[in-house]
């Protein structure tokens, strides 16, 4: 059964089973026999293809350093790439959640980000910042995305509230400002409040003459290339 397994089973297959395990799980799900189990072979096949558990974990998070990195700006400005750079960044994120804590735990975080940052830098420079004032801006939005994501994923996670926003923010908290109340009260747009922040993040960094045609409340042109 050995000779048969070894033939038809794969190492990328044993390593897309084992993303597919910590996605749905979590990375304490991820046990040989677990996987071996997902896969329908034997555990000693999974030790011949990629070894035992901890370089099953090495060849995991580089796998998904790799992936994280397929980072392709698009945009006519320098301001409309580097949004969308930090929308595919928080995609990246949201989407693998647990494969991105994997690749935290195994001391690789720095090197995740590097294709961003490269990318965030290259714009930079089209933008004519150099030195410390494009490290800041290619920091500045990383900071920003990986802030966006972690209020979103707190906000996503926790138990109900009582009382909530709608129930808080009603006419007279706001004083003379009825209008403010309302959309206060109503469920936060995370792709919409992503695209503004990140749009007013870059305009505040970026040359003036770099800036793109379009206005900071025009986020709807850009939702599908930063969420």
């Amino acid at each position: 059964m050995a000779s048969g397994t070894r033939s038809a089973l794969t190492r990328e297959a044993v390593l897309e089973a084992a993303a597919d395990l910590v996605k749905r799980h979590g990375p304490d799900a991820l046990t040989m026999r677990a996987l071996a189990s997902a896969l329908g072979t034997a555990v000693t096949s999974i030790y011949w293809h990629v070894g035992g558990r901890e370089a099953l974990l090495d060849a995991l998070v580089e796998r998904t350093v790799a992936e994280l990195g397929e980072i392709r700006p698009r945009g006519r400005t320098p301001e409309e790439r580097v949004v969308g750079v930090a929308g595919d960044l928080r995609r990246q994120l949201r989407d693998h959640p647990h494969l991105v804590a994997l690749v935290h735990e195994r001391g690789l975080t720095e090197r995740m980000f590097l294709p961003a940052q490269q990318a965030l830098v290259r714009e930079a420079h089209a933008a004519g910042l150099r030195g410390t004032r494009a490290a800041e801006f290619v920091r500045a939005v990383q900071f920003q995305v990986v802030g966006h994501v972690l209020v979103e994923r707190n906000r996503e996670r926790a138990p109900a509230q009582h009382p909530d926003e709608h129930d808080l923010w009603r006419t007279e908290t706001a004083g003379d400002d009825p209008a403010l109340a309302r959309a206060l009260a109503r469920p936060v747009d995370s792709e919409r409040l992503f695209v503004t922040t990140v749009r007013a993040l870059v305009r505040s960094l970026l040359p003036a003459d770099a800036a793109g045609p379009t206005h900071l409340s025009d986020s709807s042109d850009s939702s599908g290339s930063a969420g």
